[in-house]
């Protein structure tokens, strides 16, 4: 936008004069005949860069003037140069300055004097504009930290409730299921009572009545007594699932082989009736609770031997090795030991490997089970500070792997690869 002058003078020849040196300067020049035709303009335009202002007018002289211009505050910013053709005393020039003057001018106006002295003023309101402009961004940005500021402390006080309250849903939740842990426990140890009466009854009856009861009424009781021992099963995994918990005094230094092989000793008949294989490399000892590893390796063996192929002779490998870089990234130790469970039996498609260690899942209900085993091994890793995936592929087989927080050197771990590669 151009820069506004506001020439003040009687004369219309003076008006034309000075026009004609600042024409070419680019300003918008303001005319005034008179000092009230000044101060009503500036009652609606006050950004003007100067005022040029004849001393010697009619009715208002420019001292007159000034002082009612600068008697408006909105109008102090602006400086006043006052044109004369007297040369005045010290007494007159000094009350011109009084009332507010910044500078004169004589006449017979210098034309280069005069663009000197217009530029120097408009030059410093440009620099003034941009000093406030600059000043109306800081004040904005200040407004805007300042409303940011609050943000953010409201949305901490928020983020304080929410955490609160999340810890105490987590409380009430620890709580529930503890409550809920007690209460699966005390139903089952209750239900193994009258389940055992019914089993034990119905072997009586099978045994005293077998040379009177048909075939039918045998079918009968021997169904009884398969969902009456599925049952039992049923109510043992409840029982164990509800028992898992690991505290940080329970872990111990553990050798994992030794672990391993009491499984295998409870499993031997088991594989020895199916002709299976089972390879296991050296494990490391590590940080576990020892009565809750013979319930994961006997899970994880068990359905190995379970989902067989007909017609396949079950083989399971073992091994271990350290997990670092990424995988290790993603929780709090900095290493995790990594026990593999490899079969070659049915498999299952990958979509449901998150799925099947979901409570009473079955991918293969004409297999049977209770659904609870692997929740149980979820629950034990868990337990652990540790975790549990699973790779399938249908009719190749399955993996499971177990990763346990390394808690204490690995040396064994290293020893046990280097036993494995001679």
């Amino acid at each position: 936008m151009q820069t506004k002058i506001l020439v003040v003078d009687d004369r219309e020849d003076n008006l034309l004069s000075i026009d004609s040196i600042l024409a070419h300067e680019g300003y918008q020049l303001v005319k005034a005949g008179s000092g009230r035709e000044a101060l009503k303009i500036l009652l609606t335009e006050i950004d003007f860069a100067l005022i040029l202002m004849d001393v010697k007018m009619p009715n208002l002289s420019g001292f007159e003037t000034a002082e009612l211009i600068y008697a408006r505050e909105k109008l102090k910013h602006i400086p006043i140069v006052f044109i004369t053709a007297n040369s005045y005393d010290e007494e007159n020039t000094y009350k011109g300055y009084q009332t507010g003057a910044v500078d004169y001018i004589y006449k017979p106006i210098n034309p280069q004097l005069l663009r000197a002295k217009v530029g120097v003023f408009v030059d410093l309101y440009k620099k003034n504009q941009r000093l406030l402009a600059q000043e109306r961004r800081l004040i904005a940005i200040n407004q805007s930290l300042e409303n940011e500021i609050s943000e953010r402390k409201a949305s901490e006080e928020k983020v304080k409730v929410l955490n609160q309250q999340l810890l105490d849903n987590i409380a009430r939740l620890e709580s529930t299921n503890k409550e809920l842990d007690r209460f699966a426990f005390m139903a089952s140890h209750d239900l193994q009572e009258p389940l055992r009466k019914m089993l034990v009854f119905s072997d009586r009856l099978t045994y005293k009545y077998k040379d009177i009861i048909d075939e039918e009424a045998g079918v009968y009781i021997s169904k009884i007594q398969h969902a009456g021992a599925r049952m039992q099963r049923l109510i043992e995994d409840i029982r164990t699932f509800s028992k898992i918990s690991v505290d940080n005094n329970s872990l111990v230094e553990s050798d994992m082989n030794a672990l391993l092989g009491e499984v295998l000793h409870d499993l031997e008949e088991k594989i020895l009736a199916q002709h299976a294989t089972v390879d296991i490399a050296p494990l490391p000892s590590l940080y576990v609770n020892p009565g809750l590893i013979g319930p994961l390796f006997s899970n994880l063996i068990g359905n190995a031997l379970k989902y067989t192929r007909e017609g396949v002779a079950p083989v399971v490998r073992i091994r271990a090795e350290l997990a670092v870089g990424d995988l290790a990234e993603q929780h709090t130790a900095s290493q995790f030991c990594r026990i593999y469970v490899q079969d070659n039996g049915i498999g299952f498609e990958q979509e449901y490997a998150d799925q099947i260690f979901g409570m009473f899942k079955r991918l293969h209900p004409e297999y049977d089970g209770t659904g609870i085993g692997l929740a149980i091994c979820k629950k034990i890793m868990e337990e652990h500070h540790g975790f549990i995936t699973a790779i399938g592929k249908v009719n190749e087989g399955a993996t499971f792997i177990v990763s346990f927080p390394v808690k204490a050197p690995v040396q064994q771990l290293a020893m046990s690869r280097a036993r494995g590669s001679e």
